[in-house]
């Protein structure tokens, strides 16, 4: 039990050191560029604070046993036990939440973050699912 509650509070700081470094990219670029933009310059925060990441990593679909590559990539991955998909839209669609969650589904991992820069207040566009 001890050991369940350790690595979920170690995932609620991964989520919160995440959250920072983004609320730090919108800080400073504020709404209006393109996803891969706030992309890059969350990645440079991440690796300045030593945040283990992966960057577009290929989501594969199996069906039927049989593996199917349809390019369906996570934005990032982080520390492999949190999903951060990043959107710069105007405002996030039940399609995007249905992504996340199938990402999340998909991979097994069970905590996500879907941000969306392009929101005037930052904390208007950030949402952390958890299965």
């Amino acid at each position: 039990m001890y050991e369940a509650r350790k690595s979920h509070i170690a995932e609620d700081d991964v989520s919160k050191k995440v959250v920072d470094c983004a609320f730090r990219v919108h800080q400073q670029l504020g709404p209006g560029l393109l996803e891969n933009a706030y992309e890059e310059c969350l990645c440079i925060l991440l690796r300045k604070e030593n945040i283990p990441f992966q960057r577009q990593l290929q989501m594969p679909l199996t069906f039927e046993k049989q593996k199917v590559d349809v390019g369906y990539r996570i934005d990032i991955l982080v520390q492999n036990e949190l999903i951060v998909e990043l959107k710069s839209v105007e405002k996030i669609i039940p399609l995007h939440q249905a992504q996340i969650l199938t990402y999340m589904r998909l991979s097994r991992i069970g905590t996500g973050l879907l941000i969306n820069f392009n929101s005037k207040m930052f904390k208007d566009g950030i949402r952390r699912f958890v299965l």
